[in-house]
C-alpha cells in the first residue's frame, strides 16, 4: 500500500474488496472447500513425522521445561461413544448412580453445560429419570476460555494425529474437576476415536449402539414426521438430530454422504450409523447393544463393569432406572423390503469405498480401518 500511488488507492482497495468478499463466499460453498481440499491433500490435519525424545535435557540450565499435565495418562477414565437416541443418555444416568463416578452428559453439546447463558432449562420429557443434565458442571465456567463453538458440528472426523490441543485441555479439565472417578458420555466423538484414543491411551472407551432402524423412528420422533415416501430436499424440518449437518461436514472425508447421492435421508441416517459402528467397534474397549443393556441388563453392566474394573455389587441398585422402550416401531413405518432397499445400497457403497483404501498405520493401541463393513 505505502508504494501505491495516492489516486491508486481507492481502485485498489476497492477491487481488494471485491475479491475477498468472492474469496469468502467461494470458500464457503462445496465446490470452494472441494478445491482447497484437494489442494491439500489432507495436510490440515498432519503433523510432522519426526519423534523428538521427550526426556532430552534443556542445553541451557537456565530455560524453562516441560510442564504439562498428565491427566490424559490417567488410566482411570471412562469415555462413551454413541449415536444420538442410541440410549445414552440411560447409560450416563446408570454411570451418574455409581458411589465414586462423576458422570458428564454430553460435554460437546452445543448447549454448553458449564454456561447458565446458555444451556437453558429444558429437559427431553423422553430422557427417564432425568432432572438436570448439567449439576456435574457447576463451577466450570472457566471452560468457555477454551470452548470452540465448531465442536459440535465440525471437525466431526479427526485421525490420531489431528492437532486439537484445546479439545483435548477442554476433556482433561473436565477429568481434573471430578471429584472422583471421570466418566463422559460422547454423542459427537463417533468418528473421533481414533483421536481420542491416542490422546487418552489408558481411557477405557465404551460404545453403545442400537438397532438402525429402531434408532431412526426414534430420530424422527413420529411416525408421521416424514414419510418413506419423502424426498431429501423435504428433510429438513424432520431432522432434530443432525443428520443433514453430520452428512455436510463429512461428506469429504466419506464422500457418498453427499445427500445428492441418496434418494432417502433414511439412506444418510444409515450410513452414519454404520461408520458410528465401525469405527466404536474398533476403537472401543467394551461395544454394548442398547437392547442387551434393556433386556439383559444384568449380564450386559457385569461384563461393561469388569472392562471398567467397577465393583459387581453396584449393579443391583441400578437396575430399577432401566425401562425397556418399546422395540420393533419400524414395522409401523415401512415394511421389511422397504429399509433392506436402501441398507443394501449403502453397503454396496462403503464395501466398495473401504476396500479400495489404503491401510494406514495410526499412533492407537488398536489396528487402523479399512474393518469388516458387513455385520
Amino acid at each position: 500500500m505505502a508504494d501505491l500511488h495516492p489516486a491508486l488507492n481507492g481502485p485498489y482497495m476497492a477491487v481488494r474488496s471485491l475479491f475477498f468478499a468472492i474469496w469468502n463466499k467461494t470458500v464457503r460453498a462445496d465446490d470452494g472447500k472441494r478445491a482447497i481440499r484437494d489442494s491439500l491433500g489432507g495436510l490440515l490435519h498432519q503433523r510432522p513425522v519426526e519423534q523428538f525424545a521427550s526426556t532430552v535435557a534443556q542445553p541451557y540450565a537456565d530455560l524453562g521445561s516441560r510442564a504439562g499435565s498428565d491427566t490424559s495418562q490417567r488410566d482411570d477414565l471412562i469415555f462413551i461413544t454413541a449415536r444420538f437416541r442410541s440410549g445414552s443418555t440411560l447409560l450416563w444416568n446408570l454411570f451418574r448412580r455409581i458411589p465414586g463416578c462423576v458422570s458428564y452428559y454430553e460435554p460437546l453439546n452445543e448447549r454448553k453445560w458449564f454456561n447458565p447463558a446458555t444451556r437453558g432449562d429444558h429437559i427431553d420429557n423422553t430422557h427417564r429419570e432425568v432432572d438436570v443434565y448439567w449439576r456435574e458442571y457447576e463451577g466450570l465456567e472457566h471452560l468457555n476460555d477454551v470452548w470452540d463453538d465448531s465442536w459440535p458440528e465440525h471437525s466431526l472426523y479427526l485421525p490420531a494425529d489431528a492437532w486439537q490441543p484445546n479439545l483435548k485441555r477442554y476433556i482433561e479439565l473436565l477429568c481434573e474437576h471430578a471429584a472422583g472417578r471421570p466418566v463422559l458420555q460422547f454423542n459427537r466423538v463417533d468418528l473421533r476415536v481414533p483421536w481420542l484414543r491416542a490422546n487418552f491411551p489408558n481411557a477405557k472407551l465404551i460404545h453403545l449402539y442400537r438397532h438402525p432402524r429402531d434408532q431412526w423412528m426414534s430420530v424422527l420422533s413420529r411416525k408421521d414426521a416424514f414419510p418413506p415416501s419423502g424426498q431429501m430436499k423435504d428433510f429438513w424440518a424432520a431432522d432434530k438430530f443432525y443428520t443433514r449437518p453430520w452428512a455436510e461436514d463429512l461428506k469429504f472425508q466419506f464422500p457418498f454422504l453427499d445427500e445428492r447421492l441418496v434418494e432417502h435421508p433414511y439412506e444418510l441416517h444409515y450410513y452414519l450409523w454404520k461408520l458410528s459402528y465401525l469405527y466404536g467397534k474398533e476403537y472401543s474397549h467394551c461395544s454394548i447393544r442398547f437392547e442387551d443393556l434393556s433386556l439383559q441388563p444384568e449380564r450386559t453392566l457385569f461384563e461393561m463393569f469388569e472392562v471398567c474394573g467397577i465393583d459387581a455389587g453396584q449393579i443391583e441398585p441400578l437396575l430399577s432406572v432401566i425401562q425397556p422402550p418399546p422395540f420393533g416401531k419400524w414395522k409401523d413405518y415401512a415394511d421389511d423390503a422397504w429399509f433392506k432397499r436402501y441398507e443394501s445400497r449403502c453397503e454396496d457403497t462403503l464395501a466398495a469405498f473401504f476396500e479400495t483404501q489404503p491401510t494406514v498405520t495410526v499412533a492407537t493401541p488398536k489396528p487402523s480401518l479399512p474393518v469388516q463393513v458387513h455385520v
